[in-house]
């Protein structure tokens, strides 16, 4: 069960950084952290996916006053997205076109939603940026929702005064986000097998 479980993982882990690629190649907008992502590798020259990694470890060192513990998911998070985001970038050239970047943008939101839901539905831990959610609605006992649209709206302006990239994109993606997690989660969501009943015994 462990096998079938990490390599859900990793497949997730793996679409989700080309989910990330197609966005860039689209053009039309980021995501609110990939947003803050793109904005930093602007900034610093340094690769998207090297700054995806390095953020996550940053919002780890987080979780240590918000008393989170990381599983064998958030470690492999920090390192797999990164990697598989600059790998898909090297190997998707830039694309034109209106009607072909919309294309990449909507197979990027929806490969999102599947990557997001496989990595979760494994069960072997929460995201970096997701477990900094949940510390903080532990922490604090404010409601999930609103603890997620603050730090995503803080992020999202942070990497837009960086120069990340705003657009339909964001707008599409934030809208969507939890209608595709609601989709795919439950159909990607892994459980312990049940135990199996003990015999009755027989009467003599």
């Amino acid at each position: 069960m462990f096998i079938r479980r990490f390599t859900q993982l990793q497949i997730g882990l793996l679409l989700y950084g080309l989910s990330i690629a197609l966005m860039v190649r689209g053009g039309l907008g980021m995501n609110p952290w990939g947003v803050f992502h793109q904005g930093l590798s602007e900034v610093t020259g340094v690769s998207l996916g090297m700054v995806v990694n390095g953020v996550g470890a940053l919002v780890l060192l987080v979780w240590i006053p918000l008393r989170q513990w990381p599983g064998i998911g958030t470690l492999s998070n920090v390192l797999v997205i990164g990697v598989a985001t600059d790998a898909a970038l090297w190997l998707l050239p830039p694309v034109e076109g209106l009607a072909l970047r919309s294309l990449f943008l909507i197979a990027a939101i929806v490969l999102n939603g599947v990557a997001t839901g496989a990595y979760i539905g494994a069960g072997l831990g929460a995201g970096p940026r997701d477990g900094l959610t949940t510390g903080v609605v532990r922490l604090t006992g404010w409601q999930v929702r609103w603890v997620r649209m603050g730090i995503e709206a803080a992020v999202l302006a942070l990497g837009w005064m960086l120069g990340g990239a705003v657009g339909v994109g964001t707008i599409l993606y934030t809208l969507s986000t939890g209608p595709l997690m609601q989709a795919f989660l439950p159909m990607f969501t892994l459980r312990a097998p049940s135990p199996a009943p003990s015999p009755v015994p027989s009467s003599s």
